[in-house]
């Protein structure tokens, strides 16, 4: 008696919150990786795009980095779930189930999902010092440097850490991986000519390239960009790699069990977000599509993790690396 009682009183006040939500009380975005990267980056200028539609409440981002992000995942999963800890990932939702093996909890059913944000391409990059200038000479030097070659990315699991397998598949070479605990080490070391080459997002790379701080190469996807940045940058597949193709798109979610009414204010606040004219604007200046297709509801978000995870998990059993 005194469990219905108690199951009962918690329907209640998750009845009350929802009609509520959000109220007074702060928002927090988590993101499972560190502070200054490129999915930190899409956090914070979504948090403030969110701010209006959802009333001017506080939204804080907290960083939550390890293990290929299922830390952070696992702190939004086991999370009150009321809408005020939502969590803010890339494609690693898709690479943590095959990564992880011990998983906490499991993607496809322990989280809500409110939409996709964004879709943006990879890059390839390279020290500074590298001998080769285009992406033609970089296939010659990596053909002449078999071995020797250091590919860094921004720790296991990561969006660079895919691109880099995949590449590495493409090319049929063997790369030494260097994982670092984010992309902004990785990146300093890649200027600094600690390693030799990098995969990662426009989000964070763009800037470099536009500075001339490192080699560009060539971009991840189908057809070529048009940032001024970018738009000269051959695609891998035009340069011999066929069917390559690597986008990164970030997702936002909330603990299973959230109230409907409150996930529908989430839903409908975040497609606002995605027509602020500032967030779009800030998000095409690093390369990145804000989201505008089906994906941004719901249930096609979540089928569209589900067809990542499909797509992901054998390329990497084939590579043999885990997270933890």
């Amino acid at each position: 008696m005194k469990r219905r009682l108690l199951i009962a009183a918690a329907l209640v006040t998750l009845s009350a919150q929802a009609q509520t939500f959000p109220g007074a009380r702060p928002i927090t975005i988590v993101v499972p990786y560190v502070a200054g990267g490129p999915t930190d980056r899409v956090a914070r200028d979504l948090a403030e795009a969110l701010r209006r539609p959802l009333g001017g409440v506080i939204i804080a981002v907290d960083n939550a980095a390890g293990a290929g992000g299922s830390i952070g995942a696992n702190k939004v999963a086991k999370a009150a779930p009321d809408g005020h800890t939502l969590l803010l990932n890339h494609i690693g939702m898709a690479s943590m189930p095959t990564l992880v093996r011990k998983l906490p909890f499991k993607v496809e059913t322990d989280f809500e999902y409110l939409g996709l944000v964004n879709e943006l391409p990879m890059t390839l990059i390279g020290r500074p010092s590298l001998a080769a200038s285009t992406y033609k000479e970089l296939t010659a030097w990596i053909n002449d440097n078999t071995g020797q070659i250091n590919l860094g990315n921004a720790g296991i699991g990561s969006a660079s850490h895919l691109c880099g397998l995949m590449l590495q598949n493409a090319l049929k070479v063997d790369m030494a991986t260097v994982a670092y605990k984010g992309t902004a080490p990785a990146l300093a070391d890649l200027i600094g000519g600690q390693i030799d080459l990098l995969c990662d997002q426009t989000t964070y790379t763009s800037g470099q390239i536009e500075g001339r701080k490192v080699k560009a190469y060539a971009v991840t996807t189908a057809r070529r960009l048009t940032t001024p940045a970018l738009r000269d940058l051959p695609t891998l597949q035009e340069s011999g790699l066929k069917g390559f193709e690597v986008t990164i798109w970030h997702g936002l979610y909330a603990p299973r069990g959230t109230p409907a009414d409150v996930l529908a204010k989430l839903n409908t606040a975040l497609k606002a977000a995605l027509k602020d004219a500032d967030f779009i604007q800030k998000q095409e200046g690093l390369g990145a599509v804000v989201m505008n297709d089906k994906r941004v509801e719901p249930a096609e978000h979540k089928k569209f993790v589900a067809a990542e995870i499909a797509r992901w998990t054998p390329v990497l059993k084939a590579a043999g690396v885990y997270a933890d």
